[in-house]
C-alpha cells in the first residue's frame, strides 16, 4: 500500500516514555490504599470488590517473566492513537519476554465471540506506528454483557490459552471489561482483563482519568477547520456558519474548540440545562446576536454547536424521553403526536418536519433516539430565519442572513494522531503489558499528570468498579461508567465564560492551523487546553 511522505515520516518518529517506565523489565506494580466503591455496585462484583490501585515501581533485583499469550481488541468508534496502544502493548510484552505472543481480535468484540483473530508481529506494528484509524484490526460496537456472550468469550479465551485480554474502548466498553473480568474470576479463568480509555468525546474522565486518548487529536483537527472557516467568514463577510461538532453527550469538544478559535457564539449543553434555557431562548439569543452584528455592518459570523446539545434543552429532553418510552412498547408509532403529553405536543409542533422525521427514525441498540443524526444546526437555522423575518416586519428593516450548516465529526476520528496522543496511547499500551503480565484484572490503564512533560507522567492501574454507578438502561438498573459532563465551576468553562461576551461582537478569530509533528516541543507536544487549564 502506497503512503504519503508524512505517513512515512510519522512511522520513523521516536517517542518518549515516563521516567518510571525506563527500566521496563524491572518494573513491578505496587498496591496503594483501597478505593471507595459504590456498595450497590460492589454487590454485583464480589470478586472485584477489593481491587486496589497499583503504580509502577522499579525493583533492583531480577524479575521472572514467563512467556504469555495476550489478546487485544478495539471496541466502539475509532480514535486517533489506537494503533500506538497496540504498539506499546506489543513492545512492552516483548521487552518482558521475547516469546510473548499478542493476538488481535478482528472487527471489535464480535471477533472475540466468533474467535476471529490474527497474530500481531513486529512488521504489523511498524506498518501502523503513529498512524490513525483502527484498520489494523477493525472495530465494532458489539457488547459482551449477556450470560451467553460471557460464556462464549470464556470458551474462546480458554481455547486460545490467553493470559490476558486488553479492551481499548469508551465508557460502555470498559463497563463490559469489568463484567468480563468478574465473570472470568467467578469461573476461575486465569485471564486478566484490562481496559484502556478511548473516545474523542472527552466524556471518559473522572478523578483518575484526566482525558481519554483521541480527544487531543480530534479537537486540534476540528479547531484547524473552524479557524479556517472563521477566516473565510471574515474574508467574504457574507455567511453565518452554524458548525456542529461531534461529542455525543458532553460539550467538552465544543468547549476546547471554542477556547482555541473564539467563534462569536458557542453553546454549552450543560449550561443550557443548568439555566433551563428553552429552545425559544436559544433562538432569541441567536437572533439578537445576528441583529446586533448586522447593525454594526457585520453580516457574517460563526456559531459553535455541540452534537448532544439538543438533549440538554428541557422541553426537547422531555419530548425525547417520552418518544423513547413509547418506542419501547411499539417499534412504529402512527400519529406520534397524539400519544404525547400536552407540553411535548407543543414542542413537537414547533419543530420543522425534517426534525420531526429524524425523531421518528430507527432507534439505537438501546432503543433510544439517535441524537447524533438530528441536524440541530439546521433546526436552529430554520427557527432563527423565522424569528428574523418577524423582526424585519416589525422594524421595517432587513437583516442579511446567509446561514451555512456544517458538521465536523468523522474527520476527527481516524486522522494522524497528534504527538501528544501518540505518546499517551503508547504509554497506555506499555502499562497494559505490565498489568496483564502481573495479573492485574478488572482495572483500567490510566496515565496522570498529563499536563507535565512526558518524563513526569504517572501511569496507574485503577479498579474499574471504582468508576461504576447504577443507571437506568431500558427498564433495568445497570452498572455503567458515568459520562463526565462539562463542570461549569471549573477553570476551563470559567475562562470561556470570561471572554465570550467580547467574542460576540469583536472578531477575535484564532487560526490554530493543522497539527504540527515537527518543530519545537512546545508546539508539537502541546496537551489539550482543558488539561492545561485544569492543572
Amino acid at each position: 500500500m502506497s503512503e504519503s511522505l508524512l505517513q512515512q515520516l510519522r512511522k520513523e518518529c521516536k517517542l518518549r516514555t515516563p521516567r518510571c517506565l525506563e527500566h521496563f523489565s524491572k518494573v513491578r506494580l505496587s498496591e496503594v490504599p483501597l478505593v471507595n466503591v459504590n456498595q450497590e455496585v460492589e454487590v454485583l462484583f464480589p470478586h472485584l470488590a477489593h481491587q486496589k490501585h497499583q503504580v509502577p515501581e522499579v525493583e533492583q533485583h531480577h524479575l521472572d517473566h514467563p512467556a504469555l499469550k495476550i489478546g487485544v481488541v478495539f471496541s466502539g468508534g475509532p480514535a486517533p492513537g489506537g494503533h500506538n496502544v497496540i504498539a506499546g502493548l506489543f513492545h512492552g510484552l516483548k521487552q518482558l519476554n521475547n516469546q510473548n505472543c499478542l493476538i488481535g481480535f478482528l472487527n471489535g468484540p464480535s471477533g472475540i465471540l466468533k474467535n476471529e483473530s490474527i497474530e500481531i508481529d513486529q512488521q504489523m506494528v511498524l506498518n501502523y506506528f503513529n498512524l490513525g484509524g483502527f484498520d489494523l484490526l477493525g472495530t465494532g460496537r458489539t457488547k459482551i454483557e449477556t450470560l451467553d456472550q460471557l460464556s462464549q468469550a470464556t470458551e474462546v479465551v480458554e481455547k486460545n490459552q490467553l493470559s490476558g485480554l486488553v479492551i481499548i474502548g469508551g465508557d460502555d466498553s470498559n463497563t463490559n471489561a469489568a463484567l468480563l473480568a468478574e465473570h472470568f474470576l467467578s469461573k476461575r479463568v486465569e485471564c486478566a482483563v484490562v481496559g484502556v480509555p478511548k473516545t474523542i468525546d472527552g466524556d471518559l474522565q473522572n478523578q483518575e482519568i484526566e482525558i481519554s486518548f483521541g480527544f487531543d487529536t480530534a479537537t486540534k483537527t476540528f479547531a484547524a477547520t473552524i479557524g479556517s472557516i472563521l477566516r473565510d467568514a471574515k474574508s467574504q463577510q457574507k455567511y453565518t456558519f452554524f458548525i456542529k461538532v461531534m461529542g455525543r453527550s458532553a460539550s467538552h469538544v465544543a468547549l476546547e474548540c471554542a477556547l482555541k478559535t473564539h467563534p462569536n457564539l458557542t453553546f454549552i449543553g450543560e449550561e443550557i440545562e443548568e439555566r433551563q434555557l428553552t429552545l425559544n431562548d436559544l433562538v432569541l439569543e441567536l437572533a439578537e446576536l445576528i441583529e446586533v452584528r448586522a447593525k454594526a455592518g457585520k453580516t457574517y459570523g460563526a456559531i459553535l454547536i455541540p452534537e448532544g446539545m439538543i438533549e440538554f434543552i428541557p422541553e426537547i429532553k422531555t419530548l425525547i424521553q417520552e418518544i423513547n418510552q413509547l418506542s419501547a412498547k411499539s417499534k412504529r408509532i402512527v400519529n406520534l403526536e397524539n400519544f404525547l403529553s400536552a407540553e411535548s405536543q407543543k414542542c413537537y409542533a414547533m419543530l420543522p418536519r425534517t426534525i420531526q422525521q429524524q425523531l421518528e427514525m430507527d432507534r439505537d441498540p438501546h432503543g433510544n433516539i439517535q441524537v447524533s443524526k438530528i441536524e440541530t444546526e439546521r433546526l436552529l437555522i430554520e427557527l432563527v430565519q423565522k424569528e428574523l423575518e418577524k423582526r424585519e416586519a416589525t422594524q421595517q428593516t432587513s437583516f442579511k442572513f446567509n446561514p451555512q450548516p456544517i458538521f465536523l465529526g468523522y474527520e476527527g476520528r481516524s486522522c494522524l494522531p497528534s504527538q501528544f496522543d501518540c505518546q499517551y496511547a503508547y504509554v497506555l499500551g506499555l502499562m497494559s503489558a505490565l498489568m496483564v503480565e502481573q495479573k492485574t484484572t478488572g482495572c483500567m490503564a490510566v496515565v496522570q499528570k498529563l499536563a507535565l512533560d512526558v518524563e513526569e507522567w504517572q501511569p496507574k492501574a485503577v479498579p474499574l468498579i471504582s468508576m461504576l454507578h447504577l443507571e437506568k438502561r431500558g427498564a433495568k438498573l445497570r452498572p455503567v461508567i458515568k459520562k463526565a459532563l462539562v463542570d461549569l465551576n471549573k477553570r476551563p468553562f470559567k475562562q470561556f465564560a470570561q471572554h465570550r461576551r467580547a467574542w460576540r461582537e469583536i472578531d477575535d478569530y484564532q487560526q490554530p492551523g493543522p497539527i504540527q509533528f515537527f518543530g519545537p516541543v512546545t508546539l508539537t507536544d502541546e496537551p489539550p487546553l482543558l488539561l492545561r487549564l485544569r492543572s
